[in-house]
């Protein structure tokens, strides 16, 4: 009996195993929150790029290294014929070591270091300013998901909402109060609620997989899923607070405003550059037939200055000026592109917020309520089929057009936050 209990127990124990395997093997919805900071973390393309933003580092070491001294030897008076018979071929020779340095003078190398550091400023603000863009797609594609949510379930709820219709007209027509004709023409409306039903699945499904691309996600798309709240706020800041937040914080601002200096840099760079850098060498000479048995050993000492007569760095310094006056030019481009598109992205907002106030506030609570007193009044022969099905077609309009509306603002406030820079709005 003991044996036959345990066996009994087996099937509820593997059925309890599966089941916690399939609740761990679940993924938990992502919050907005959540998505982002994998994105941060796996997107390959903003991998790649902070990789580059590394190398533009690795180049400040190489701007600040001094030249290499240079170690010379050389050798003469190396004897190729005998002397009175005797041939010594090295009693005469010379040995000259020379040790050279070039000094760099006007501060060039101080010069090349802060053009270097600017320049990995520079790379910093264009990596921040593509996580901008990229973020924004990844916004869009968490917003495309939680619509394709609430889209699949309007149409889940729809179609039970007629099923329960097409029951009450089945009884209907047993108790004679229907037409076979009617229900006829009631149950083939369902094959656009079943389409509309599948549509919604395959358009889930879709938004899953381009979310997954972003986040370099692997895992199967039924076990993906996000969270968040899809509706609106009607609270909205006055135009002046995004720009000036965009003017402090958009990164491609910033990087222009950091070319203007590098150019800056650059041009005291190539003026320094036209200065004369000396060489300084000094070298040791053993000579063993020196005419002076007592000085077989001698060091000299030398400086070469280079004549910067033709060449003193002219068209470096005027490109480097040109240079200067070019990023101005594009800074000032990049800041009315900042009010741009800080203009045109409020104003989208606004426009949506106009839109979406009357159908919460109005057009949906008449949508339902027509439909439902045209649905009882059709139950109870006070209404035409033609009434009824035009009533239901109306509903679904008005609800699959309020959750385009908020889709609509909700990218809309998306293209808010890129124009400013960071998240300015949820």
């Amino acid at each position: 009996m003991s044996h036959r209990r345990h066996s009994r127990q087996w099937p509820a124990v593997g059925l309890s195993l599966l089941w916690v395997a399939a609740a761990c093997s679940a993924q938990k919805p992502l919050s907005w929150d959540q998505v982002k900071a994998r994105f941060e973390s796996g997107n390959p393309a903003l991998k790649a790029d902070a990789l580059g933003v590394q190398e533009m580092r690795a180049d400040e070491v190489t701007a600040f290294l001094r030249p290499n001294p240079q170690f010379t030897l050389a050798t003469d008076g190396t004897q190729l014929a005998p002397h009175n018979g005797v041939w010594k071929p090295f009693a005469g020779t010379d040995i000259v070591p020379t040790l050279s340095y070039l000094h760099e003078r006007g501060h060039k190398r101080e010069l090349r270091v802060d053009s270097a550091r600017e320049g990995t400023r520079i790379a910093e603000a264009e990596h921040d300013d593509l996580a901008r863009t990229l973020e924004f797609t990844l916004r869009g594609a968490f917003i495309n998901l939680l619509q394709a949510k609430a889209v699949l379930e309007l149409a889940r709820a729809e179609l039970e909402y007629y099923d329960h219709i097409i029951e009450i007209s089945q009884v209907r027509l047993k108790d004679g109060d229907m037409a076979q004709i009617d229900l006829d023409r009631i149950e083939l409306q369902r094959v656009q609620y079943e389409a509309e039903m599948q549509s919604a699945i395959v358009s889930l499904r879709t938004a899953k997989i381009q979310l997954q691309q972003l986040l370099n996600e692997r895992s199967p798309v039924e076990t993906f899923d996000v969270r968040g709240a899809f509706d609106f706020n009607d609270a909205l800041r006055p135009l002046e607070d995004f720009r000036r937040d965009a003017l402090d914080t958009r990164p491609d601002l910033r990087a222009a405003i950091e070319t203007i200096e590098q150019t800056q840099t650059n041009h005291k760079l190539a003026v320094a550059n036209g200065s004369t850098d000396p060489t300084i060498s000094g070298w040791y000479t053993y000579n063993s037939s020196n005419n002076n048995p007592q000085a077989t050993q001698t060091v000299g000492a030398s400086v070469n200055i280079p004549l910067r007569i033709f060449d003193r760095n002219q068209g470096e310094k005027q490109r480097a000026l040109i240079d200067i006056d070019r990023s101005r030019q594009s800074s000032e481009a990049v800041r009315a592109q900042v009010f741009s598109d800080v203009d045109s992205a409020y104003a989208q907002v606004e426009s949506n917020l106009t839109l979406l106030k009357p159908y919460r506030d109005k057009y949906k609570d008449q949508a339902t309520r027509v439909r439902d007193t045209i649905t009882y009044s059709y139950q109870h022969g006070g209404a035409s089929l033609i009434d009824f099905l035009n009533a239901q077609s109306d509903y679904r309009a008005v609800q699959i057009a309020y959750l385009q509306l908020i889709g609509s603002y909700m990218t809309a406030t998306a293209q808010l936050n890129l124009a400013v820079g960071h998240e300015v709005l949820p």
